[in-house]
Protein backbone atom coordinates (compact mmCIF):
# COMPACT_ATOMS: atom_id res chain seq x y z
CA UNK A 1 0.00 0.00 0.00
CA UNK A 2 2.62 2.73 0.96
CA UNK A 3 4.07 2.41 -2.56
CA UNK A 4 1.31 4.05 -3.78
CA UNK A 5 2.31 7.14 -1.42
CA UNK A 6 5.82 7.12 -2.79
CA UNK A 7 5.28 10.18 -4.02
CA UNK A 8 3.95 12.48 -1.08
CA UNK A 9 6.59 14.45 0.06
CA UNK A 10 6.32 16.40 4.15
CA UNK A 11 7.59 18.78 6.14
CA UNK A 12 9.22 16.72 8.90
CA UNK A 13 11.35 17.66 11.52
CA UNK A 14 13.32 16.02 14.22
CA UNK A 15 11.95 16.07 17.69
CA UNK A 16 12.69 19.49 19.38
CA UNK A 17 15.18 18.74 21.67
CA UNK A 18 15.73 18.65 25.46
CA UNK A 19 16.75 21.81 27.24
CA UNK A 20 18.85 22.65 29.79
CA UNK A 21 16.84 25.24 31.56
CA UNK A 22 19.67 27.38 33.30
CA UNK A 23 21.56 27.53 29.80
CA UNK A 24 18.25 28.48 28.02
CA UNK A 25 15.39 29.48 30.07
CA UNK A 26 13.67 31.09 26.94
CA UNK A 27 11.39 29.24 24.85
CA UNK A 28 9.68 31.05 21.80
CA UNK A 29 7.27 30.08 18.92
CA UNK A 30 4.84 30.55 16.46
CA UNK A 31 1.24 28.94 17.12
CA UNK A 32 -0.46 26.61 14.60
CA UNK A 33 -4.22 25.96 14.18
CA UNK A 34 -3.44 23.59 11.44
CA UNK A 35 -5.00 20.54 11.54
CA UNK A 36 -3.69 18.48 8.24
CA UNK A 37 -1.28 16.34 10.03
CA UNK A 38 -4.27 14.58 11.62
CA UNK A 39 -6.54 14.41 8.80
CA UNK A 40 -2.93 12.47 6.94
CA UNK A 41 -2.20 10.15 10.11
CA UNK A 42 -6.23 9.14 9.72
CA UNK A 43 -5.78 8.50 5.75
CA UNK A 44 -2.60 6.56 6.24
CA UNK A 45 -4.37 4.39 8.96
CA UNK A 46 -7.45 3.98 7.49
CA UNK A 47 -5.46 2.68 4.26
CA UNK A 48 -3.83 -0.05 6.76
CA UNK A 49 -0.33 1.42 6.97
CA UNK A 50 1.46 3.34 9.82
CA UNK A 51 2.24 7.25 8.47
CA UNK A 52 5.80 7.97 7.76
CA UNK A 53 7.19 9.50 10.80
CA UNK A 54 8.02 12.95 9.41
CA UNK A 55 3.90 12.85 8.51
CA UNK A 56 3.16 13.42 11.99
CA UNK A 57 3.16 16.93 13.39
CA UNK A 58 1.53 16.39 17.15
CA UNK A 59 0.62 19.79 17.92
CA UNK A 60 -1.57 19.21 14.45
CA UNK A 61 -3.09 16.22 16.30
CA UNK A 62 -3.70 17.83 19.32
CA UNK A 63 -5.28 20.82 17.95
CA UNK A 64 -7.82 18.97 15.85
CA UNK A 65 -10.01 18.77 18.27
CA UNK A 66 -12.14 21.59 19.87
CA UNK A 67 -11.86 21.49 24.11
CA UNK A 68 -14.10 23.13 26.05
CA UNK A 69 -11.53 25.57 27.78
CA UNK A 70 -12.99 29.02 29.48
CA UNK A 71 -13.93 31.52 26.74
CA UNK A 72 -12.09 35.24 26.94
CA UNK A 73 -13.59 37.60 28.73
CA UNK A 74 -15.06 41.27 27.15
CA UNK A 75 -13.90 42.44 23.90
CA UNK A 76 -10.23 40.35 24.37
CA UNK A 77 -9.77 38.16 20.77
CA UNK A 78 -9.02 34.59 23.14
CA UNK A 79 -7.91 33.71 26.80
CA UNK A 80 -4.77 31.77 28.11
CA UNK A 81 -5.09 29.16 30.63
CA UNK A 82 -2.40 27.12 32.05
CA UNK A 83 -2.22 23.88 33.33
CA UNK A 84 0.84 21.60 35.51
CA UNK A 85 -0.01 18.18 36.08
CA UNK A 86 2.05 14.72 36.00
CA UNK A 87 3.49 13.25 32.59
CA UNK A 88 1.77 10.03 31.85
CA UNK A 89 4.69 8.39 30.44
CA UNK A 90 7.20 9.54 33.19
CA UNK A 91 6.18 9.98 36.83
CA UNK A 92 9.24 12.21 37.42
CA UNK A 93 8.29 14.79 35.13
CA UNK A 94 5.50 17.71 34.80
CA UNK A 95 3.35 18.66 31.80
CA UNK A 96 2.93 22.21 31.54
CA UNK A 97 0.05 22.76 28.94
CA UNK A 98 -0.84 26.35 27.29
CA UNK A 99 -4.29 25.92 26.25
CA UNK A 100 -5.78 29.35 24.29
CA UNK A 101 -9.45 29.63 23.50
CA UNK A 102 -10.70 31.69 20.81
CA UNK A 103 -13.59 33.68 21.38
CA UNK A 104 -16.21 32.88 19.12
CA UNK A 105 -18.70 35.98 18.12
CA UNK A 106 -22.19 35.43 16.79
CA UNK A 107 -22.30 34.97 13.30
CA UNK A 108 -24.70 38.44 12.62
CA UNK A 109 -21.41 40.15 14.06
CA UNK A 110 -18.57 38.71 11.21
CA UNK A 111 -17.88 41.16 9.44
CA UNK A 112 -18.64 41.05 5.22
CA UNK A 113 -16.33 38.06 3.83
CA UNK A 114 -15.01 37.43 -0.21
CA UNK A 115 -14.00 34.29 -1.11
CA UNK A 116 -12.05 33.23 -3.45
CA UNK A 117 -11.70 29.35 -4.94
CA UNK A 118 -8.64 28.68 -6.59
CA UNK A 119 -9.18 25.12 -7.27
CA UNK A 120 -6.79 22.79 -9.04
CA UNK A 121 -8.34 21.12 -12.23
CA UNK A 122 -4.66 19.83 -13.52
CA UNK A 123 -4.62 15.70 -14.77
CA UNK A 124 -3.68 14.63 -11.19
CA UNK A 125 -7.13 15.76 -9.72
CA UNK A 126 -9.13 12.91 -11.69
CA UNK A 127 -9.91 10.98 -9.30
CA UNK A 128 -13.14 10.57 -6.86
CA UNK A 129 -11.18 11.41 -3.63
CA UNK A 130 -9.70 14.65 -5.28
CA UNK A 131 -12.07 17.14 -7.62
CA UNK A 132 -15.12 15.13 -7.20
CA UNK A 133 -14.88 15.16 -3.27
CA UNK A 134 -13.87 18.84 -3.81
CA UNK A 135 -16.65 19.47 -5.21
CA UNK A 136 -18.89 18.48 -2.68
CA UNK A 137 -16.87 20.24 -0.21
CA UNK A 138 -17.75 23.53 -1.68
CA UNK A 139 -20.66 22.98 -1.88
CA UNK A 140 -21.44 22.02 2.02
CA UNK A 141 -19.48 25.61 2.63
CA UNK A 142 -21.75 27.41 0.17
CA UNK A 143 -24.75 26.26 2.57
CA UNK A 144 -23.46 28.06 5.35
CA UNK A 145 -22.65 31.51 3.36
CA UNK A 146 -24.80 34.98 4.48
CA UNK A 147 -26.89 36.36 1.07
CA UNK A 148 -24.21 39.38 1.12
CA UNK A 149 -21.20 37.06 0.77
CA UNK A 150 -19.25 37.25 -2.32
CA UNK A 151 -17.27 34.19 -3.93
CA UNK A 152 -15.44 33.88 -6.97
CA UNK A 153 -13.93 30.99 -8.68
CA UNK A 154 -10.42 30.55 -10.65
CA UNK A 155 -9.15 27.31 -11.65
CA UNK A 156 -5.32 26.12 -12.65
CA UNK A 157 -4.11 23.64 -15.11
CA UNK A 158 -1.60 24.27 -17.69
CA UNK A 159 -3.08 28.16 -17.60
CA UNK A 160 -5.00 29.97 -15.18
CA UNK A 161 -8.76 31.10 -15.85
CA UNK A 162 -11.68 32.79 -13.93
CA UNK A 163 -14.89 30.42 -14.12
CA UNK A 164 -16.76 32.62 -12.12
CA UNK A 165 -16.56 36.37 -11.37
CA UNK A 166 -17.37 37.79 -7.79
CA UNK A 167 -20.69 36.34 -7.19
CA UNK A 168 -23.24 37.36 -4.38
CA UNK A 169 -23.59 33.79 -2.14
CA UNK A 170 -27.42 34.40 -2.84
CA UNK A 171 -27.01 33.29 -6.16
CA UNK A 172 -26.15 29.89 -5.33
CA UNK A 173 -27.96 27.98 -8.86
CA UNK A 174 -25.08 30.49 -10.69
CA UNK A 175 -22.43 29.41 -8.48
CA UNK A 176 -23.26 25.16 -8.40
CA UNK A 177 -23.37 25.61 -11.79
CA UNK A 178 -19.66 26.69 -11.79
CA UNK A 179 -18.30 24.36 -9.70
CA UNK A 180 -20.47 21.51 -12.05
CA UNK A 181 -18.71 22.55 -14.95
CA UNK A 182 -15.13 21.77 -13.33
CA UNK A 183 -13.09 19.04 -15.45
CA UNK A 184 -9.57 17.41 -14.50
CA UNK A 185 -6.49 18.08 -17.17
CA UNK A 186 -3.47 19.21 -17.56
CA UNK A 187 -0.41 19.79 -15.97
CA UNK A 188 -0.35 21.98 -13.02
CA UNK A 189 0.36 25.89 -13.27
CA UNK A 190 0.14 26.95 -9.28
CA UNK A 191 1.70 30.23 -9.12
CA UNK A 192 -0.40 31.57 -12.50
CA UNK A 193 -3.27 30.38 -10.41
CA UNK A 194 -2.24 32.00 -7.39
CA UNK A 195 -1.51 35.68 -9.00
CA UNK A 196 -4.64 35.50 -10.53
CA UNK A 197 -6.66 34.42 -6.88
CA UNK A 198 -4.97 37.53 -5.19
CA UNK A 199 -5.61 39.68 -7.92
CA UNK A 200 -9.56 38.80 -7.63
CA UNK A 201 -9.01 39.01 -3.73
CA UNK A 202 -7.60 42.42 -4.51
CA UNK A 203 -10.71 43.44 -6.53
CA UNK A 204 -13.28 42.25 -4.03
CA UNK A 205 -12.09 43.88 -0.81
CA UNK A 206 -13.59 47.05 0.38
CA UNK A 207 -12.47 48.67 4.04
CA UNK A 208 -14.27 46.43 7.36
CA UNK A 209 -14.43 43.11 5.16
CA UNK A 210 -12.35 39.62 5.40
CA UNK A 211 -11.23 38.42 2.28
CA UNK A 212 -9.87 34.82 2.19
CA UNK A 213 -8.50 32.86 -0.85
CA UNK A 214 -8.74 28.93 -0.70
CA UNK A 215 -6.52 26.78 -2.84
CA UNK A 216 -8.17 23.40 -2.90
CA UNK A 217 -5.31 21.05 -4.74
CA UNK A 218 -3.67 17.87 -4.13
CA UNK A 219 -0.61 19.30 -4.00
CA UNK A 220 0.77 18.87 -7.04
CA UNK A 221 2.83 22.18 -7.90
CA UNK A 222 4.61 20.69 -11.03
CA UNK A 223 4.60 23.86 -13.82
CA UNK A 224 5.46 27.21 -12.54
CA UNK A 225 6.77 28.92 -9.29
CA UNK A 226 7.83 25.11 -7.85
CA UNK A 227 11.02 26.37 -5.85
CA UNK A 228 10.39 26.61 -2.01
CA UNK A 229 12.20 29.37 -1.80
CA UNK A 230 10.45 31.38 -4.53
CA UNK A 231 7.39 30.09 -3.02
CA UNK A 232 7.56 31.06 -0.14
CA UNK A 233 8.59 35.02 -1.35
CA UNK A 234 5.98 35.63 -3.72
CA UNK A 235 3.51 34.07 -0.98
CA UNK A 236 4.92 37.13 1.09
CA UNK A 237 4.12 39.53 -0.57
CA UNK A 238 0.53 38.32 -1.93
CA UNK A 239 -0.42 38.45 1.82
CA UNK A 240 0.60 42.00 2.00
CA UNK A 241 -2.71 42.68 0.26
CA UNK A 242 -4.22 41.81 3.67
CA UNK A 243 -5.81 38.68 1.88
CA UNK A 244 -5.28 35.29 3.97
CA UNK A 245 -4.71 31.70 1.96
CA UNK A 246 -6.58 28.74 3.66
CA UNK A 247 -4.83 25.42 1.74
CA UNK A 248 -7.20 22.37 1.51
CA UNK A 249 -5.42 19.14 0.46
CA UNK A 250 -7.76 16.57 -1.07
CA UNK A 251 -6.28 12.82 -2.25
CA UNK A 252 -3.34 10.79 -1.98
CA UNK A 253 -0.28 9.64 -3.70
CA UNK A 254 0.92 12.89 -4.48
CA UNK A 255 0.04 15.20 -1.62
CA UNK A 256 3.05 17.74 -1.37
CA UNK A 257 2.42 18.61 2.18
CA UNK A 258 5.96 20.76 2.48
CA UNK A 259 4.18 22.75 -0.35
CA UNK A 260 1.05 23.33 1.26
CA UNK A 261 2.75 24.08 4.82
CA UNK A 262 4.68 26.79 3.18
CA UNK A 263 1.80 28.04 1.50
CA UNK A 264 -0.34 28.32 4.45
CA UNK A 265 2.71 29.66 6.84
CA UNK A 266 3.54 32.40 4.92
CA UNK A 267 0.26 33.43 3.33
CA UNK A 268 -1.30 34.27 6.96
CA UNK A 269 -3.55 30.86 7.04
CA UNK A 270 -4.29 27.34 7.71
CA UNK A 271 -3.66 24.14 6.32
CA UNK A 272 -5.93 21.28 6.08
CA UNK A 273 -6.30 17.71 4.47
CA UNK A 274 -9.81 16.56 3.50
CA UNK A 275 -10.02 13.22 2.92
CA UNK A 276 -13.49 12.45 3.67
CA UNK A 277 -16.81 14.36 3.17
CA UNK A 278 -17.38 14.15 7.09
CA UNK A 279 -14.30 15.96 7.77
CA UNK A 280 -15.43 18.50 4.85
CA UNK A 281 -18.31 19.07 7.31
CA UNK A 282 -16.11 19.55 10.15
CA UNK A 283 -13.83 21.83 8.60
CA UNK A 284 -16.30 23.89 6.60
CA UNK A 285 -19.58 23.32 8.47
CA UNK A 286 -19.27 22.72 11.83
CA UNK A 287 -15.61 25.11 12.67
CA UNK A 288 -16.33 27.32 9.71
CA UNK A 289 -15.85 30.52 11.58
CA UNK A 290 -12.98 29.50 12.56
CA UNK A 291 -11.50 28.44 9.23
CA UNK A 292 -12.58 31.41 7.32
CA UNK A 293 -12.77 34.62 10.38
CA UNK A 294 -9.31 35.87 11.87
CA UNK A 295 -9.66 37.16 15.34
CA UNK A 296 -5.85 37.69 16.16
CA UNK A 297 -3.27 37.92 13.58
CA UNK A 298 1.06 36.91 13.97
CA UNK A 299 0.59 35.10 17.78
CA UNK A 300 3.70 34.20 19.29
CA UNK A 301 4.30 32.35 22.38
CA UNK A 302 7.12 32.61 24.75
CA UNK A 303 8.02 30.96 27.91
CA UNK A 304 10.73 32.01 30.35
CA UNK A 305 11.16 28.76 32.71
CA UNK A 306 12.77 29.46 35.94
CA UNK A 307 15.69 27.36 36.99
CA UNK A 308 15.57 27.50 40.26
CA UNK A 309 12.86 25.13 39.72
CA UNK A 310 13.12 23.78 36.46
CA UNK A 311 15.99 21.71 35.57
CA UNK A 312 15.03 20.98 32.02
CA UNK A 313 12.35 21.02 29.59
CA UNK A 314 11.25 20.04 26.33
CA UNK A 315 8.60 21.45 23.59
CA UNK A 316 6.24 18.59 22.24
CA UNK A 317 5.46 19.71 18.88
CA UNK A 318 5.99 22.34 17.13
CA UNK A 319 8.99 21.39 15.15
CA UNK A 320 8.56 23.50 12.02
CA UNK A 321 7.40 26.73 14.00
CA UNK A 322 10.16 27.88 16.08
CA UNK A 323 11.07 31.35 16.12
CA UNK A 324 14.25 33.25 18.15
CA UNK A 325 13.75 34.85 20.93
CA UNK A 326 14.41 38.36 19.80
CA UNK A 327 11.74 37.31 16.72
CA UNK A 328 8.62 37.66 19.56
CA UNK A 329 9.00 41.62 20.01
CA UNK A 330 9.54 41.82 16.17
CA UNK A 331 5.94 42.86 14.67
CA UNK A 332 7.86 42.17 11.62
CA UNK A 333 8.23 38.52 11.87
CA UNK A 334 5.37 36.33 10.75
CA UNK A 335 3.56 34.03 12.64
CA UNK A 336 0.26 32.14 12.66
CA UNK A 337 -3.18 33.76 13.35
CA UNK A 338 -6.53 32.08 15.50
CA UNK A 339 -9.47 32.08 13.40
CA UNK A 340 -12.93 32.69 15.77
CA UNK A 341 -13.50 29.94 18.76
CA UNK A 342 -10.30 28.14 17.74
CA UNK A 343 -8.93 26.11 20.43
CA UNK A 344 -4.94 26.09 20.53
CA UNK A 345 -2.99 23.93 22.99
CA UNK A 346 1.06 23.67 23.84
CA UNK A 347 2.33 21.32 25.66
CA UNK A 348 5.68 21.45 27.76
CA UNK A 349 7.21 18.37 29.79
CA UNK A 350 9.19 19.88 32.01
CA UNK A 351 11.92 18.10 34.70
CA UNK A 352 11.76 19.53 38.14
CA UNK A 353 15.65 20.30 39.55
CA UNK A 354 15.03 17.93 42.19
CA UNK A 355 14.11 15.17 39.91
CA UNK A 356 15.91 11.69 38.98
CA UNK A 357 14.69 11.88 35.62
CA UNK A 358 17.23 14.99 34.52
CA UNK A 359 19.00 13.99 31.30
CA UNK A 360 22.24 16.23 32.09
CA UNK A 361 24.62 16.74 35.14
CA UNK A 362 24.97 20.11 36.98
CA UNK A 363 27.87 22.19 35.27
CA UNK A 364 31.18 21.74 37.56
CA UNK A 365 31.96 25.30 37.80
CA UNK A 366 28.66 26.75 37.11
CA UNK A 367 26.07 27.12 40.08
CA UNK A 368 22.67 25.40 38.50
CA UNK A 369 20.38 27.32 40.75
CA UNK A 370 19.94 31.36 40.18
CA UNK A 371 19.22 34.08 42.77
CA UNK A 372 15.63 33.83 42.09
CA UNK A 373 13.39 32.43 45.32
CA UNK A 374 10.16 32.57 43.23
CA UNK A 375 8.26 29.39 43.30
CA UNK A 376 6.92 29.75 40.07
CA UNK A 377 7.90 28.05 37.47
CA UNK A 378 7.71 30.06 34.18
CA UNK A 379 6.76 33.24 33.12
CA UNK A 380 4.39 33.36 30.05
CA UNK A 381 3.97 35.57 26.88
CA UNK A 382 1.67 36.00 24.12
CA UNK A 383 2.06 38.61 21.63
CA UNK A 384 -0.64 39.34 18.91
CA UNK A 385 -2.20 41.60 16.39
CA UNK A 386 -5.75 42.95 16.14
CA UNK A 387 -6.16 42.08 12.37
CA UNK A 388 -5.47 44.76 9.80
CA UNK A 389 -3.47 45.93 12.78
CA UNK A 390 0.73 47.22 12.46
CA UNK A 391 1.59 46.51 15.91
CA UNK A 392 1.21 43.62 18.38
CA UNK A 393 -0.31 43.50 21.97
CA UNK A 394 1.27 42.05 24.86
CA UNK A 395 -0.40 39.42 27.79
CA UNK A 396 1.54 37.55 30.35
CA UNK A 397 1.04 35.66 33.46
CA UNK A 398 2.86 33.32 35.69
CA UNK A 399 2.81 29.86 35.24
CA UNK A 400 2.70 28.16 39.47
CA UNK A 401 2.49 24.67 40.36
CA UNK A 402 -0.90 25.64 41.86
CA UNK A 403 -2.58 25.08 38.07
CA UNK A 404 -4.25 21.77 38.44
CA UNK A 405 -5.14 20.38 35.24
CA UNK A 406 -8.59 19.73 33.98
CA UNK A 407 -10.08 16.46 31.76
CA UNK A 408 -9.69 18.48 28.44
CA UNK A 409 -5.55 18.41 29.43
CA UNK A 410 -5.35 14.67 29.96
CA UNK A 411 -7.13 14.19 26.74
CA UNK A 412 -4.74 16.60 25.43
CA UNK A 413 -1.71 14.45 26.44
CA UNK A 414 -3.11 11.09 25.40
CA UNK A 415 -3.06 12.57 22.01
CA UNK A 416 0.50 13.98 22.13
CA UNK A 417 1.48 10.40 23.55
CA UNK A 418 -0.59 9.24 20.48
CA UNK A 419 1.58 11.41 18.20
CA UNK A 420 4.59 10.56 19.57
CA UNK A 421 4.50 6.82 19.16
CA UNK A 422 3.95 7.43 15.87
CA UNK A 423 6.86 9.37 15.64
CA UNK A 424 8.71 6.38 17.28
CA UNK A 425 9.79 8.88 20.07
CA UNK A 426 12.43 8.07 22.72
CA UNK A 427 11.04 9.92 25.52
CA UNK A 428 8.19 7.73 26.42
CA UNK A 429 10.29 5.50 28.00
CA UNK A 430 8.02 1.95 27.87
CA UNK A 431 4.24 3.30 27.72
CA UNK A 432 2.32 1.37 25.51
CA UNK A 433 -0.75 1.78 23.07
CA UNK A 434 -2.50 0.76 25.81
CA UNK A 435 -1.83 3.20 28.05
CA UNK A 436 -2.63 5.91 25.64
CA UNK A 437 -5.57 4.02 24.90
CA UNK A 438 -6.86 4.17 28.46
CA UNK A 439 -5.47 7.85 28.86
CA UNK A 440 -7.60 8.79 26.61
CA UNK A 441 -10.88 7.08 27.29
CA UNK A 442 -10.91 7.88 30.86
CA UNK A 443 -10.61 12.02 29.66
CA UNK A 444 -13.26 11.66 26.33
CA UNK A 445 -15.44 13.97 28.22
CA UNK A 446 -18.56 15.81 25.99
CA UNK A 447 -17.48 14.23 22.53
CA UNK A 448 -20.66 15.86 20.64
CA UNK A 449 -19.19 14.97 16.80
CA UNK A 450 -17.48 11.47 18.07
CA UNK A 451 -14.16 13.26 16.98
CA UNK A 452 -12.72 11.92 20.36
CA UNK A 453 -14.11 8.23 19.87
CA UNK A 454 -13.01 8.18 16.44
CA UNK A 455 -9.32 9.34 17.88
CA UNK A 456 -9.37 6.03 19.95
CA UNK A 457 -10.46 3.51 17.55
CA UNK A 458 -7.44 5.13 15.16
CA UNK A 459 -5.30 4.32 17.96
CA UNK A 460 -6.33 1.04 18.27
CA UNK A 461 -5.78 0.34 14.93
CA UNK A 462 -2.64 2.05 14.99
CA UNK A 463 -1.64 -0.44 17.71
CA UNK A 464 -2.83 -3.40 15.39
CA UNK A 465 -0.31 -2.33 12.52
CA UNK A 466 2.56 -1.56 15.00
CA UNK A 467 2.32 -5.17 15.83
CA UNK A 468 2.46 -6.89 12.71
CA UNK A 469 5.81 -4.57 11.76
Amino acid sequence: LWAEFDAEEFDGADDNPVKVTAESPVSTFSIDVDTASYSVVRSSLMNGYLPPAEAVRVEEMINYFPYAHPAPDGDAPFRPTVSVGPTPWNSDTNLVQIAIQGALPEVENHPPLNLVFLIDTSGSMDQANKLPLLKQSFRLLLGQLRPEDEVAIVTYAGSAGQVLNPTPARERTTIHAALDRLDAGGSTAGQAGLQQAYATARGMTEDGEVTRVILATDGDFNVGLSDPKRLKEFIERQAESGAYLSVLGFGRGNLDDATMQALAQNGNGTAAYIDTLGEAQKVLVDQLSGALFPIADDVKIQVEFNPAQIAEYRLIGYETRALRREDFNNDAVDAGEIGAGHSVTAIYEVTPVDSPARLTDPLRYQADGVASTSDELGYLRLRYKVPGAATSQLIEQPVTPDLAPSPEAGFAAAIAGFGQLLRGSDHLGDWSWDDAIALANANRGDDLYGYRTEAVQLMRLAQSLDQQR
